[in-house]
C-alpha cells in the first residue's frame, strides 16, 4: 500500500507546502501511536512491541463498526455521531486490549530479566497479527471514504485543505493537549511520573505503583485506538500488515523525539511524517523509508537521546 498517491513533478511552493501539509497530517497519527510506545517505556522501561498490532484490530473493529451501522448512508448528522461513536468504541476497545495484554503477559514478567518481556511483547504481536489476519483476511480492506472531498480553502486554491486533513487535526491535537494536561496537572499524572522516575521509592511513598502501570497501557491503547480510526478515515486502507509498518515508525518517532518523553514522541512524529511525505514527493517512495532511517541514526549519533530527551542515571 501506498501511502501517498503518485504526485505530479514537484515545483514550487505550493507543491511544497501541500507535501508538508500531508506530512503534518500523518505525522500527528504516528505521534498518537507513538505516545503508546513512550508512555510504557517511561514507566517500565520496556519496548511494547504488540503496541503496533493494538492499532491494527482497532481499525479492523472500526471497519466492522462502519459497516454494522451503515454510515456510508447516513444523514450528515448521523455520520457526525455514528464516528464519534466509532472512536469511543475503538479507543475503549484498545485500552482493554492493552490493559488485558499487560495483565496476562507482562505484569507476571516485571522482575524477570529484560529479554524475558522483550520476546513476550514480539510473541504477542505475532498473536495480535494472526488474530487480525483469520478476522478480516489477507487482503488490505477498503475503508469507506466518508469525508467529503472539497477544499475547505476554495476549489480555487492552489493549497488543498479537505475534511480529511481538518479532522485527523480535530481529533489528535485535543487529545494531545489533554494529556499533557492530565500529566501535569492531576494525581494520577504525578503518581505516572513518580513511578518513571523511581518506581521503588514512588511504592515507599503510597503510590500504587501497579495501578499506574496499568493504566499507562490502558492510556497508550486508548490512544492507538483514536488513531486507528483516523487513519482509516484518512488513507481509506486498512490490513492485518498495517500494525508492524505502522508501528515500526510510531516507534522510531518515539526513540527520535526521546523515549520514555512525551513532546518528543510529538515533535518525532511529526519529523517521520514530514520526511516521509517530502521524500515521497522529492526522492520517490522507494527510498523514503532508507531517508527516515539515516535521519534517526544521523541524528542519534550526535544526540543518543533523542530530541528532546535527556541522559538518565541507570536504576539499579
Amino acid at each position: 500500500m501506498e501511502l501517498f498517491a503518485s504526485a505530479a513533478a514537484p515545483g514550487g511552493w505550493e507543491t511544497f507546502l501541500q507535501f508538508c501539509l500531508a506530512g503534518l497530517t500523518t505525522g500527528m497519527l504516528f505521534a498518537l501511536i507513538a505516545l503508546g510506545y513512550t508512555m510504557v517505556y517511561g514507566i517500565v522501561e520496556m519496548i511494547n512491541f504488540a503496541h503496533g498490532d493494538v492499532f491494527m484490530l482497532g481499525a479492523l473493529l472500526a471497519l466492522t463498526l462502519v459497516g454494522a451501522l451503515r454510515l456510508e448512508d447516513a444523514s450528515p448528522a448521523g455520520l457526525a455521531l455514528g464516528v464519534a461513536a466509532i472512536l469511543a468504541a475503538s479507543m475503549a476497545f484498545c485500552a482493554a486490549l492493552s490493559l488485558s495484554i499487560d495483565r496476562l503477559i507482562y505484569k507476571p514478567l516485571r522482575h524477570a530479566p529484560k529479554l524475558a518481556p522483550l520476546v513476550s511483547a514480539v510473541g504477542a504481536s505475532f498473536v495480535l497479527q494472526n488474530i487480525g489476519l483469520v478476522w478480516r483476511g489477507a487482503a488490505d480492506l477498503d475503508f469507506p471514504d466518508l469525508a467529503p472531498h472539497r477544499n475547505l480553502l476554495g476549489e480555487g486554491a492552489g493549497l488543498q485543505f479537505t475534511v480529511k486533513d481538518l479532522l485527523v487535526f480535530a481529533v489528535t491535537v485535543p487529545i494531545m493537549i489533554g494529556l499533557t494536561l492530565f500529566v501535569k496537572h492531576t494525581s494520577l499524572g504525578r503518581a505516572m511520573r513518580a513511578t518513571a522516575q523511581n518506581p521503588t521509592a514512588a511504592r515507599l511513598m503510597g503510590i500504587p505503583v501497579d495501578r499506574v502501570v496499568a493504566l499507562t497501557f490502558a492510556i497508550g491503547g486508548a490512544l492507538a485506538g483514536a488513531a486507528s480510526l483516523i487513519y482509516g478515515l484518512y488513507i481509506n486502507t486498512v490490513g492485518y500488515q498495517m500494525g508492524f509498518q505502522n508501528g515500526l515508525y510510531a516507534f522510531t518517532a518515539a526513540v527520535l523525539g526521546g523515549i520514555g518523553n512525551i513532546p518528543g514522541a510529538v515533535l518525532g512524529g511529526v519529523v517521520i511524517g514530514l520526511v516521509r511525505s517530502l521524500g515521497s514527493g522529492y526522492v520517490g517512495e522507494r527510498w523514503t523509508t532508507s531517508l527516515i532511517f539515516a535521519i534517526l541514526i544521523l541524528i542519534l549519533v550526535f544526540k543518543p537521546s533523542g530530541l528532546l530527551g535527556t541522559r538518565a542515571p541507570e536504576k539499579v
